[in-house]
């Protein structure tokens, strides 16, 4: 998958990945670290959880999960 981002936001990556490295002292590329960001960005949305927790329990109970 491919993103384009906007020039403040790729600034604001890059930033963080050194934050990152000074922090844990890893050295760990913005590619490597946009999909844990996005997976803890995704399991914080309570809203989105619960929305999916009864789609997959709706879709398992009619048998075509996805």
């Amino acid at each position: 998958m491919n993103i384009v981002l906007a020039p403040g936001l790729a600034q604001r990556l890059r930033e963080y990945a050194i934050f990152y490295a000074e922090t844990y002292g890893n050295k760990e590329e913005v590619s490597e670290l946009i999909p844990f960001m996005l997976d803890a960005f995704l399991d914080s949305d309570a809203d989105y959880k619960a929305k999916l927790k009864n789609f997959k329990r709706k879709n398992t109970r009619s048998g075509s999960e996805p």
